[in-house]
């Protein structure tokens, strides 16, 4: 019988199945346990609860939250009742908070008590909740001046432990909706059904090998595109779960957990693994011998701290591509069988490269003139993509869907070039290209030999404008402490890793880079504090100290 893909069927399966499987939560002040029987009770009461707060079929249901056990039981309580699962970045600026909450018609948002801070300023003006529910730990009813308040615990210890989640749901029904970051313009709704989130985690299984005895640590923010998709697929195994709270940017916790959890399967952006690594640098070593995936993802992993991770650590990490429109799992980098005595230059190659598409989505890479790019790892071309799992349009934005989603392909505004192995190199975002004296730059790649050099923390790159050139790159670096550079030391070193002429002739020393809200640089930002005149380059062979 062709039945609905539905995540209710994850749902009931492993609470059948995996019922006396761990799920783990760390807290301040203690770490919380409980089996997936206990979490199936608790989200059958949570989907009593949505029906008494007067939450209907497809009404858009928000959270606002850090990896705690109360948002994975959001994460299938929500959508198995039928409604849509809102997950909020809790770090976008005020304005797209509130943008984001009333376009998508949130009717109710559930909260960490901790993070009630954030949202009472703009509480008047979101037009469309109802009801705001507290995900609190300590069990008290805190002030707020948000109303009316409702404890998460209180509200659904007061219902039964079994329900009836729905086999009459359409596939193609909404269970998920997120919001780009929006370095540019407003943020923008992309909605998942249950079948690009079924499909999507039989995706992350096949291509990432995720096994029922693996244990998933979640790094990842789970208000950021699913937290990757981890958690659905985690639970759709069986896998025991780990969810870090606000220990994600301790580092020595971190540790202390991959450790002691015996963590197997995890992910992350690159900041996360330059301060993991930082860390380990200073204050020594960690049993990491059960680690088995690590994936990195977000923006490009440096070749160096791949290497130095690796072979120092034992901390096997390897490169993803994808976005929100895409679930975000898109290419996934992957050795072949026959490489298995290739040099280690190479196989990192691979590993750094955005690596091959995963089971299930088609790519192709085509130039301006319309032509598919050539497999010789030189010709450039945008990447367009489509699958089960990518999405085929924004929320209630019918400008934006027609400038990125055409016959049928995304159009992701990504330059990458392909080799003879079919291995995805990225080259740079579309808008952040440097023409120079006519002819293409890549910031990207400028960014990441800058990044191999040991004096250099984070190095970030954009066009800034050149009378004779059109347009120059100018190198805005974060020096490790202690650390001093000169422009001459920076061409030095750049000389035999670049093409010649993309050597910046300037660069900013900063104390760390700017940051988008998911962790990406933000070149936007950097580009209008250069505009303003608020950061000056460096030409001469002046020293800058980090």
């Amino acid at each position: 019988m062709d039945n609905e893909l539905l995540l209710r069927n994850f749902l009931l399966r492993t609470a059948r199945f995996y019922p006396g499987k761990e799920i783990v939560s760390v807290y301040p002040d203690q770490v919380f346990r409980y089996s997936y029987a206990d979490y199936f009770k608790r989200t059958c009461q949570l989907a009593h609860a949505l029906k008494a707060l007067g939450i209907e079929k497809g009404d858009r249901v928000a959270s606002f939250s850090l990896n705690n056990h109360r948002h994975l039981e959001l994460y299938f309580g929500v959508p198995c009742y039928g409604a849509v699962l809102h997950t909020v970045n809790i770090r976008l600026p005020r304005e797209h908070l509130i943008y984001i909450i009333n376009h998508a018609e949130d009717q109710v948002l559930f909260i960490d008590e901790d993070l009630l801070f954030l949202i009472e300023p703009i509480k008047d003006e979101l037009t469309t909740i109802r009801h705001f529910v507290v995900l609190s730990q300590s069990g008290k009813k805190p002030e707020t001046t948000l109303s009316p308040i409702h404890l998460y615990d209180e509200l659904i210890s007061q219902y039964p432990e079994s329900y009836e989640f729905p086999d009459s749901l359409n596939e193609r029904d909404p269970a998920v909706i997120c919001y780009t970051s929006a370095t540019t313009g407003k943020p923008k709704g992309v909605v998942y059904s249950h079948r690009n989130i079924v499909m999507h985690t039989y995706g992350i299984v096949a291509t990432l090998s995720v096994m029922e005895s693996d244990t998933a640590l979640h790094i990842v923010p789970m208000f950021h595109v699913n937290g990757w998709g981890a958690p659905f697929g985690a639970l759709a195994m069986g896998c025991k779960q780990v969810l870090p709270g606000r220990d994600i940017l301790n580092m020595q916790k971190l540790c202390h957990i991959i450790a002691e959890e015996k963590i197997t399967f995890t992910g992350g952006v690159p900041t996360i693994w330059m301060m993991l690594y930082d860390y380990l640098e200073k204050d020594g070593w960690y049993d990491f011998s059960s680690l088995k995936t690590i994936f990195s993802g977000g923006a490009a992993c440096p070749l160096s701290l791949m290497k130095g991770l690796n072979e120092k650590y034992g901390f096997p990490i390897r490169q993803a591509y994808g976005m929100t429109e895409t679930s975000p799992m898109a290419l996934v980098s992957a050795t072949k069988s026959y490489m298995s005595d290739w040099p280690m230059e190479k196989i990192y190659d691979i590993r750094s490269s955005a690596g091959m598409p995963a089971l299930g989505v088609e790519m192709k890479i085509v130039t301006d003139q319309g032509n598919e790019v050539r497999m010789d790892g030189r010709e450039w071309g945008e990447i367009y993509l489509r699958g089960p799992w990518i999405a085929r349009e924004y929320f209630k934005d019918p400008e934006n869907t027609d400038n990125s989603f055409i016959d049928g392909w995304l159009h992701t505004g990504d330059i990458a070039t392909m080799d003879e192995e079919g291995y995805v190199k990225l080259v740079d975002r579309k808008k952040d290209l440097i023409k120079s004296g006519g002819e293409w730059i890549s910031s990207v790649d400028i960014e990441n030999s800058l990044m191999t050099c040991p004096k250099i923390m984070e190095a970030a790159v954009i066009g800034i404008p050149d009378a004779k050139w059109q347009e120059r790159p100018l190198a805005c670096i974060a020096l490790y402490p202690g650390e001093t550079i000169t422009m001459n030391e920076i061409k030095e070193y750049l000389k035999d890793k670049i093409t010649p002429w993309w050597i910046p002739e300037q660069f900013i020393s900063m104390n760390q880079i700017p940051k988008t809200s998911v962790g990406k640089f933000n070149k936007r930002e950097l580009r209008q504090l250069f505009s303003e005149g608020r950061i000056v380059p460096v030409s001469d062979n002046s020293g800058q100290r980090g």
